[in-house]
């Protein structure tokens, strides 16, 4: 007979598709040794599998288990490295007994997490924060777009505490309000109580999805009131900051300036090759200096893309058996890039290159022989040519140009520009996907 970890894998199959399920949850090993009634051990082959698994699947595993036992258990997917897989077979990675329900990402440290000027003050924020809790920035507030390291930072304060064997809770506003009417129906409210008011460290994630529900804004109120009374850490992200989010009473927004606002802002070029290569050392994925530079200008501001793109890579890699060069990684990602590029006009292209460049777009289509607007002509003119199903010709008219062979000459100049300075060509595959991106928006 199977055991209930390997049922929930089989009814996972019935509703996911099937090649999600033969590249990554097949092989997945359940630990029933590790395993409890309230605790699900799987272990993955990799990280790259187990950061997948974790981020898309973990919940609805949790589910298929309450459907099956009425427990929804904790789901850990972890690494099975070579030294315990020697050691010890299937053995996950050690989760102190206080921490269990925080739902902490294990590779989600301080030391994964590259630092830019982006993100630099936040990043610095929550190095305090782990350093001296409840006494620095309490509550510390960390906003910004999706994909940009606020969980990341978040879950690395709590990874800190934990080691230290301090009760951590991780949870996100809609969890937290699925586990306030469970309670408040239950009439299991003390519960409830114990469980977010008597923790080390609240981590809560979305904040901004409290808008407009004001039974769960008044819950939230005491448990912060009661937490921060008692000098226990909070930390708290959303997408904008307290005084933008709508809906939500002015005590709590208030209360949210008490500690410390730190925002993240998109990751510059420099950091986005940084944050690749660091993916590739945790994922164990091999990408040459070209492949990395060119997968840094296709993501757009959200850097979780990047696991979805090393994943595509390493996969189709591994099933074809060759190489990841930048001609095979251009070929896989094709696709990607070709439902970003539709819609592209030449405007658009001059609208981006002027605003990225500090130019006007007037000056783009003058005569100015000035270096810088020389510069920002020319990458607009290739973008042109390389983006849109415009001629020469047409381009030629469209710049004031005389004829189509200067056109031409000009894509000759940008051609040889990238062939021989890697700065320069990385500057313009980013442009050419900032034009991407504002197409699919």
């Amino acid at each position: 007979m199977n055991s209930i970890g390997k049922q929930v894998l089989n009814a996972l199959k019935n509703e996911i598709s099937e090649l999600d399920y033969s590249r990554y949850i097949k092989q997945l090993q359940f630990n029933e040794e590790q395993s409890k009634s309230n605790l699900a051990v799987y272990n993955a082959p990799n990280a790259l599998i187990a950061n997948w698994i974790r981020t898309k699947y973990a919940d609805k595993i949790a589910h298929l288990f309450e459907v099956n036992t009425n427990i929804k258990p904790t789901v850990i997917i972890s690494v099975l490295t070579a030294s315990t897989a020697s050691s010890t077979p299937n053995a996950p990675v050690v989760v102190p007994e206080r921490t269990i329900t925080s739902l902490l990402n294990p590779s989600y440290t301080f030391q994964n997490f590259v630092v830019g000027g982006s993100n630099n003050f936040a990043y610095i924020a929550a190095k305090n924060v782990s350093e001296k809790p409840g006494m620095v920035y309490n509550p510390l507030f960390i906003y910004g777009g999706v994909g940009l390291g606020k969980t990341h930072l978040m879950h690395a304060v709590g990874n800190v505490m934990a080691a230290q064997g301090k009760t951590v809770i991780y949870t996100s506003v809609e969890q937290f309000l699925n586990d306030f009417s469970r309670h408040l129906s239950n009439r299991t409210m003390d519960r409830f109580k114990d469980k977010y008011r008597k923790c080390d460290l609240l981590l809560i994630d979305d904040i901004q999805f409290l808008s407009g529900k004001n039974q769960i804004q008044e819950e939230f109120f005491h448990t912060f009131e009661a937490l921060r009374n008692e000098n226990k850490q909070i930390i708290i992200t959303s997408d904008k900051k307290p005084k933008q989010i709508g809906g939500l009473e002015e005590r709590l927004k208030s209360r949210f300036e008490w500690g410390l606002v730190a925002d993240i802002q998109p990751p510059e070029l420099e950091t986005k090759i940084e944050i690749i290569k660091k993916k590739c050392e945790i994922n164990r994925v091999k990408l040459d200096r070209e492949v990395i530079n060119y997968v840094a200008t296709i993501i757009e501001n959200n850097t979780r893309e990047i696991e979805g793109i090393l994943s595509k890579l390493n996969a189709y890699s591994q099933l074809m058996g060759v190489d990841i060069t930048i001609e095979f990684a251009r070929n896989v990602l094709k696709e990607q890039m070709a439902e970003k590029r539709s819609n592209i006009t030449i405007d658009l292209i001059m609208d981006t290159v002027a605003k990225e460049l500090n130019v006007k777009t007037s000056e783009i289509r003058s005569k100015s022989r000035n270096s810088n607007i020389v510069y920002a002509r020319r990458i607009a003119i290739y973008l042109s040519r390389s983006l849109t199903p415009n001629s020469m010709p047409q381009l030629a008219q469209y710049f004031g140009m005389k004829d189509h062979t200067a056109v031409s000459h000009t894509m000759k100049k940008i051609q040889e520009l990238m062939k021989n300075d890697e700065d320069f060509k990385i500057k313009v595959e980013e442009l050419s996907n900032k034009v991407s991106m504002v197409t699919s928006q």
